[in-house]
């Protein structure tokens, strides 16, 4: 096979160098390619352009593969835990028993936040999003630690900004759904476990007593685990290009917040779950729903089946569907919302239609009902999404700036008007 591959154009012909990944993916090295020719390459939506090359996360999506750092997520979201995963991304190699139990040592260290931070979160009223109250109060950490801002940190400083933005995202997420409900906020019980702590903020009640079963805290930390990266998406290129100014870790990842917040990216379990509403104002006909999906006339579409990188089945999914299935069994809750889910997985699966066009439940389908299932409001779905994509959105920023990545900069193709003459507003 050439390493090279080769571009003609208006009687020149210029070599552009191929390059291959450890997982045999090539990609044709158009850096050079405006210098040699004037030339520039037009992508929109940069559906086929690799800006990086990372060591983070491999995807197939033909195949049905997702893998951190060469793990399969299957294997560790069976076998490992939520912060374990986290400092696998974040550092690259698995922890042993010494560094794991230091790492969760360090977050619990800083899950508190300084007091001023509910001077902020008071600022917002009830009413607002809580994505943009997550995403101000990450933000807000550059005026508590000023020293985050110097691009020349050390490494030393880096880590602790990195584990501030573990330890504290949870107190953040708990607090913006308290400031959504109108409930005083909790404070962080570093006796718990990582899921256990922020179930326990989000739910306790002044004066009760709280306890995160044991089922909700496994499903919550497998969902986290699920959603931790997942290569070059909006937000995790958000972050990259928005680090690559050489801005803090807490811009950054508060970009990818605002990035995850539209409804094209994080927002999609959202609305699995308005859709299954909307399904049982007309009646929960399941069958009428289903054969709206197939009319090619009908702008309807099922949201939550099919996937727009996994072309087989989406991995995650049936690693999620048991944890829904889990989840729905131990609270034994009677929601009509959620039998519509369940009828219109079963149709889905057993109907031609969809299993030839490989349309198959995908993870934010089961993500929407367990997250419904636990009472959290459908605004908060991508508030979770976020908690989970942290740790990846972490070592996207981190690999960026260890690879001494340039600033991100992409070009255009100029389609407005060509050179004119100004003319005095009176004369005009």
């Amino acid at each position: 096979m050439s390493d090279t591959a080769k571009l003609s154009y208006n009687g020149k012909e210029f070599e552009l160098p191929v390059t291959e990944g450890s997982e045999n993916e090539l990609a044709i090295d158009i850096a050079k390619l405006r210098g040699q020719s004037g030339i520039i390459t037009l992508d929109p939506g940069f559906k086929n352009t690799g800006s990086t090359k990372s060591a983070i996360t491999f995807l197939d999506g033909e195949k049905g593969i997702l893998r951190y750092r060469g793990y399969n997520i299957e294997d560790l979201a069976e076998k490992s835990n939520f912060l374990e995963v986290s400092y696998l991304l974040i550092n690259g190699e698995l922890p042993n028993k010494s560094q794991y139990d230091n790492f969760c040592q360090e977050i619990t260290m800083h899950t508190l936040v300084h007091e001023d931070i509910k001077k902020i979160l008071g600022g917002f009223p009830s009413v607002a999003h809580p994505m943009g109250v997550l995403s101000s109060l990450i933000c807000s950490l550059t005026a508590f630690y000023p020293n985050s801002l110097d691009p020349n940190n050390s490494d030393k400083e880096i880590n602790l900004s990195i584990v501030r933005l573990m330890a504290k995202l949870p107190t953040f997420a708990a607090w913006a759904y308290k400031n959504k409900v109108g409930h005083p906020v909790n404070y962080p019980d570093n006796k718990l476990d990582y899921c256990s702590n922020f179930l326990k903020m989000m739910f306790a009640l002044p004066a009760e007593t709280y306890e995160a079963d044991p089922v909700i805290s496994k499903a919550l930390d497998q969902l986290l685990i699920l959603h931790a990266d997942h290569e070059q998406n909006c937000s995790t290129s958000t972050v990259r290009i928005v680090g690559s100014s050489q801005a803090s870790i807490y811009a950054s990842i508060s970009a990818g917040v605002n990035a995850l917040w539209g409804p094209l990216h994080g927002g999609a379990n959202q609305s699995v779950i308005e859709m299954l509403e909307a399904i049982k104002e007309d009646g929960g006909n399941t069958k009428k729903w289903l054969d709206k999906a197939k009319d090619k006339n009908d702008p309807f579409r099922l949201m939550g089946f099919g996937h727009r990188v996994y072309k087989n089945f989406d991995p995650r999914a049936k690693i999620i569907k048991k944890a829904a299935d889990d989840v729905l069994d131990k609270l034994g809750i009677d929601d009509p919302i959620l039998e519509i889910a369940k009828e219109l997985e079963e149709a889905a699966l057993g109907d031609q239609y969809f299993v030839d066009r490989k349309l198959y439940p995908n993870v934010d389908f089961y993500s929407g009902i367990i997250y419904r299932a636990l009472g959290i409001p459908t605004d908060m779905f991508t508030v979770m999404f976020a908690l989970g994509r942290l740790p990846g959105w972490i070592a996207q920023w981190k690999e960026m700036r260890e690879n001494n990545e340039p600033i991100g900069r992409p070009r255009q193709i100029y389609v407005g008007a060509t050179k004119r003459d100004y003319k005095e507003i009176s004369k005009r």
